[in-house]
């Protein structure tokens, strides 16, 4: 990143101007919320949050009209707190990686480190594993479940595609935000979503779908990146090498 003193005017107007034409491009489809950045490089020591910081980290909040409550954390598997951490993935910068048999999802950041975050992953015989991409973003969703699931659970018939879905909401199965995952270009109807139900952060519970709770996907829907790759591991991760 250049810095301010290196930036003529002439540079820095141009450059604004070609923001404002490429942000008004995608109005329609993508707003700029959309395109987070990509992690940078953080100082912070790695490490648990002190009780102060999970005080504010999982407080009751407001957000788009909606009441989110709060967490009580006190009741958590600490490990399952949102925290930075050392990179156990190997992935680069930027990446979305999914540690199923662990519980745990990462944003890889620059200089060796990652935002790790506690989840509840899929029942046996729903889970998803492979590579993707990050493909649409969601904040507060509607819940539209697939044709399988509504075989195997004939009373979500009215908030199927046909029915318009279900409107978003605290009670909304998909929470707060919702990250809908593709590969080679289809829908793996396989999503990252929030949940108001923290205790099944940690448990194989929903179908098929990685959960956080809201506080938390409210954090990941900043960090992760346009169209991130994502990793989803059904074995438990390899130790990175140092050498």
């Amino acid at each position: 990143m250049f810095s301010e003193n290196r930036l003529s005017r002439r540079v820095f107007v141009l450059g604004s101007i070609s923001m404002t034409a490429s942000l008004a491009g995608c109005a329609a489809t993508t707003s700029s919320a959309e395109r987070a950045p990509l992690p940078q490089q953080v100082s912070r020591p790695v490490g648990p949050p002190a009780d102060a910081e999970l005080q504010a980290r999982y407080a009751a909040l407001e957000d788009g009209g909606h009441l989110i409550p709060a967490i009580p954390y006190q009741k958590m598997d600490p490990k399952y707190f949102r925290q930075r951490v050392v990179d156990p993935t190997g992935e680069p910068p930027g990446t979305v990686v999914v540690d199923t048999p662990g519980r745990f999802l990462y944003v890889v950041e620059p200089g060796g480190t990652a935002m790790r975050y506690g989840v509840g992953i899929g029942r046996d015989g729903f889970a998803w594993q492979g590579e993707g991409i990050i493909h649409w973003r969601q904040p507060w969703p509607r819940w539209k479940p697939p044709r399988e699931m509504i075989t195997r659970q004939p009373h979500l018939e009215k908030y199927s595609v046909e029915n318009g879905g279900m409107e978003p909401g605290i009670t909304n199965p998909l929470g707060a935000r919702a990250l809908y995952i593709f590969q080679n270009g289809q829908d793996t109807l396989y999503r990252l979503h929030g949940t108001p139900e923290w205790a099944s952060i940690g448990k194989a519970t929903s179908s098929g779908c990685v959960r956080l709770v809201n506080q938390d996907v409210l954090d990941l829907y900043t960090r992760v990146p346009y169209h991130a790759r994502i990793v989803v591991h059904q074995e438990p991760l390899k130790p990175v090498s140092t050498v």
